[in-house]
């Protein structure tokens, strides 16, 4: 099992239509595709409170590739992704990490 950790840096006052969109849209097409989160977090108390971190399940990078791809591509994702933009970009940048468990890690 690897994980991978999305960082999502919003557009000042942005972050709240990023929640709402993978509440009432992003998971719902990921669920198609088969896209197993592992956890989402927004920051109480640090340094800045735009951003969105979460963590995707992934049997191996090849799954991760095959099904991000079609993710990606779905006609579904990108329609509704434009339509939640159409006052504007939501997210500013995105970085990604594929973490890979310790040996004394309580996730493996």
């Amino acid at each position: 099992m690897i994980y991978e950790l999305r960082i999502y840096r919003c557009v000042p006052g942005r972050l709240p239509a990023l929640l709402n969109r993978f509440d009432t849209i992003t998971l719902g097409i990921w669920e198609k595709h088969g896209i197993r989160q592992a956890g989402f977090w927004t920051v109480a108390i640090g340094k800045s409170n735009h951003e969105l971190y979460y963590l995707v399940q992934w049997e191996s990078l090849e799954e991760r590739e095959r099904k991000w791809s079609a993710f990606q591509s779905d006609p579904e994702w990108i329609s509704k992704r434009a339509e939640t933009e159409k006052d504007g970009p939501i997210v500013a940048s995105v970085a990604n990490m594929i973490l890979e468990p310790t040996s004394f890690s309580s996730v493996k």
